[in-house]
């Protein structure tokens, strides 16, 4: 038994949550929130090398993945594998990416489902940056 972080209630080290005040895992000096994060100490431009996020804070905003490799629902870096990316190389559902393979994209070049490209766009429903701001001039 340890005393829980909040309300000092002894409490099992196995607790999911305190049943004296609710507090989430109590017997933790510290809670940052639910999910996975691993992050290498190996940095580039002060980036990580790789950043792999599928964590939320305990006020259940999520926590983005930020690296060189990016991976996680939400991720921004060189090269991004997930839901929501930003990236140069981006393979997601939906992205702004230089070059990307997704669901939807906004991108220089893009294999994509539905996509708008500048260079070259490959696709169900792609289509060029300037063919669109042709059909409104």
């Amino acid at each position: 038994m340890k005393p829980c972080r909040a309300c000092g209630h002894n409490v099992s080290e196995e607790a999911i949550f305190c049943p004296n005040c609710g507090a989430p895992y109590p017997a933790k000096e510290k809670w940052d929130g639910r999910g996975f994060e691993y992050k290498t100490e190996a940095t580039l431009f002060g980036w990580p090398l790789l950043h792999v996020s599928f964590k939320y804070r305990p006020n259940r905003v999520p926590v983005p993945a930020r690296g060189i490799i990016a991976i996680g629902q939400f991720a921004c870096g060189f090269l991004t594998i997930s839901q929501f990316g930003l990236g140069v190389i981006s393979v997601s559902q939906f992205t702004v990416a230089g070059y990307a393979v997704a669901q939807f994209a906004i991108a220089y070049s893009l294999i994509a489902q539905m996509g708008i490209f500048i260079d070259h766009g490959r696709g169900q429903i792609v289509r060029s940056l300037a063919e669109i701001i042709h059909l409104f001039s």
